[in-house]
Order: structure tokens, then sequence, then C-alpha cells
């Protein structure tokens, strides 16, 4: 094999089970952060003339879009999560709970902290966000730990 050529055999296997479980898990999470955005673009429906022009309004086309990057986003991060349960051969809930916390870690904690010292944001906004995160990181990696990620049980 030439050198430079990447293959897909360095990529764990989930099970598609827990993948799909998993970013509805994630997805419903995400969406709670998101509900103020969705709130507002329904109560903007309500009040157009028509369904048409308000599916032609940039309020539709906004919510849509950060309801498919929500999604994608979550079918992603659930991969990630899942390969790390199984790269790491987590069996336990509390292995899991100490994965999910290591995420949560490393992808969200600099963000909080930044919000909180730098941009100087309210505690209670941060704290939303926070418990948003905790649940899409420590809630996720039990989640898919109680339903399994191999696609094996002898691996």
């Amino acid at each position: 094999m030439p050198i430079g050529v990447a293959t897909l055999h360095y990529l764990p296997p989930v099970k598609p089970s827990a993948i799909a479980l998993g970013t509805i898990f994630n997805h419903a999470a995400s969406l709670a952060v998101l509900a103020p955005l969705f709130g507002e673009t329904w109560n903007r429906a309500q009040r157009s003339n028509s369904s048409e022009e308000f599916l032609k309004s940039r309020e539709a086309a906004s919510a849509a879009s950060a309801w498919g990057t929500s999604l994608v986003g979550s079918a992603i991060q659930t991969y990630g999560v899942g390969a790390l349960i199984n790269a790491t051969g987590t069996l336990t809930y509390t292995g899991a709970a100490y994965l999910g916390g290591l995420v949560f870690m490393a992808s969200s904690a600099p963000t909080f902290i930044a919000q909180i010292f730098t941009e100087r944001r309210p505690l209670d906004t941060v704290a939303v966000g926070a418990l948003a995160r905790t649940f899409e990181t420590v809630g996720l990696s039990l989640f898919l730990t109680w339903w399994g990620t191999r696609t094996s049980a002898f691996d």
C-alpha cells in the first residue's frame, strides 16, 4: 500500500442502532439549548400570512439550517463517543461516566471558562449550556454503554 493512502480500517466499528439512538438522544439534548430559537420561529410562522410566505423566509431557512447541522453534529459526536467506548474497552457505567467527563473537559470546558472569565456572561446562561453539554457527553456515554456499541458480542 502506498504511503499516504488512508483506510477506514483505523476507524472502530460502532453498532448502527447505537449511532441512530445516540443521535436521537444527543439531538434532544441539543434541542434543549436551541428551543428558544425554534419557539420564536414557530410564533413567527403562526403570525405570517401564509405558510408559503414563511417557508420562503430567512427565519425558516435559519431554523432548518440549525436543526440540520445539529442533527449531523449529533450523529458525528455519537459515533465518536461510541468509537471511544469501543477503543478503550469501556464496559461499566463508571468507566462510561469517566470517559464522558473527559470528552466534556476536552470539548466544552474551555468554552465555558472563556464565557465566564473573558466574556463575562451571566452564570445562569453558562450553567444552562454546561448542563446541556453534560447530557451530550456524560449522558451520551452512559446511554451508549447501556445500549451497547460493539458490532459483535465477541469483540
